[in-house]
């Protein structure tokens, strides 16, 4: 199929990789948790963008935040409107030069855009898990995509990449799996959560859990879902994805379709309404159940948890070069979580360059600052390339040459 070309014609954005399928591995071995549970078996989402060289150097994992998909960049065919979450950053001539690197990207563990969650089916019951599903870490996270990089036949990536909760991914590669990552770009992220932020999370899940319709998670099967409780929890975190100075710039005092106050309990001002909109149109595409575990492997999240200080967290990972950024008006994870993680990369001597930028977006920036970003992340890839001499991918009609 050519780029553009469907049943029906598709327009792309610039420089677009075009259409990805979604792609689905599976382990039937036993997977362990942290919390001592076994899974029968794990499934991840997935999905590609690019080629591997020769010497399968060139890969980089893209990590997600809490809402996050597998689906980064492209759009799917049965969708047109469904493009990447990171789109602008990965493709030709982007960030994540596709053209260069081997871009990959899977859904996390315990979410429920394809890889295993509270959504999968319990293979004793045959009916979804629910609360059945055991509680997974951002550890647990890592471990399956691990399980999916060596499936790939990938035995040290080039580098891995996210913000927010795909940042603590990112340092939980680097922290405890050093061996196999070459370089970490943890952005708008932190080490470990925080009273403020634990409080943030349980908000949410106290609004799902006051949802009649959530039913103690076993609602799969009801025609009434716990979206009004979800739609809560979404608008919660929304406000903490912005910023004081973004929210006045956007809305201001203004009103939504009316020209003075009703005084009445309805929307009347435009972030009313903006909220409202976004708490619902995320029920469509979230489920609940996913929103208290994914929530919940974030409060876990502590990499000092078990060491002396957060220095001796990155005790082995000297080796592996890292990009740490942080955003001015982010307040949901300000600028000294990123300074302490910071400090403590440099005590143990690891290689690490660290910007904060100026920006009014609050937490959303590291996906709203798209030029700023393209410059820094090509950058420092240009120069982690060079560094580690990766070549690019042989062009197509070379590989098909040395096939025949």
């Amino acid at each position: 199929m050519l780029k553009g070309e469907t049943d029906k014609q598709m327009t792309f954005p610039e420089n677009s990789i075009g259409i990805v399928e979604p792609q689905y591995f599976v382990d039937d071995a036993p997977f362990p948790l942290e919390s001592g549970a076994i899974l029968p078996s794990i499934t991840l989402a997935y999905e590609t963008y690019g080629r591997l060289n020769q010497e399968r150097s060139n890969a980089i994992l893209i990590l997600h935040a809490l809402s996050g998909s597998a689906h980064a960049a492209g759009v799917h065919a049965d969708n047109g409107d469904s493009v990447g979450w990171w789109d602008e950053c990965i493709g030709p001539g982007k960030a994540f030069d596709t053209n260069r690197y081997f871009v990959i990207c899977s859904n996390v563990l315990g979410s429920c855009y394809g890889s295993s969650g509270p959504m999968s089916i319990d293979p004793q019951t045959g009916k979804p898990y629910g609360l059945n599903f055991p509680v997974v870490t951002v550890g647990d996270m890592v471990a399956a995509q691990i399980k999916l990089i060596d499936y790939l036949g990938v035995d040290k990536l080039l580098c891995v990449a996210g913000g927010s909760m795909g940042g603590m991914q990112v340092l939980e590669w680097a922290a405890h799996h050093p061996e196999r990552v070459k370089a970490a770009i943890p952005l708008a992220t932190t080490a470990q959560h925080s009273p403020m932020l634990i409080a943030f999370s349980e908000v949410g899940r106290q609004a799902i859990y006051a949802d009649p319709a959530w039913n103690q998670g076993d609602y799969y099967d009801q025609p009434q879902k716990p979206d009004a409780g979800l739609a809560v929890a979404r608008m919660v975190g929304h406000i903490t994805y912005l910023s004081e100075m973004s929210m006045q710039e956007k809305f201001g005092r203004r009103l939504q379709d009316i020209e003075k106050f009703g005084y009445e309990f309805q929307t009347e001002f435009a972030i009313e309404s903006y909220l409202k909109y976004n708490g619902n149109k995320f029920t469509r595409r979230f489920d609940a159940n996913s929103y208290l575990y994914v929530t919940k492997a974030m409060d876990y999240f502590d990499l000092s948890a078990e060491c002396s200080s957060l220095a001796a967290a990155f005790v082995n990972a000297t080796a592996v070069k890292f990009l740490v950024v942080s955003f001015t008006s982010d307040w949901l994870y300000p600028t000294y979580h990123s300074k302490e993680l910071v400090r403590a990369l440099t005590a143990v001597d690891a290689d690490v360059t660290y910007l904060d930028i100026e920006s009014s977006w609050g937490h959303d920036a590291f996906l709203l600052e798209v030029e700023t970003m393209t410059n820094l992340l090509g950058s420092f890839l240009d120069r982690l390339s060079r560094e580690e001499q990766v070549t690019k991918p042989l062009p197509l009609e070379m590989l098909a040459a040395e096939e025949h």
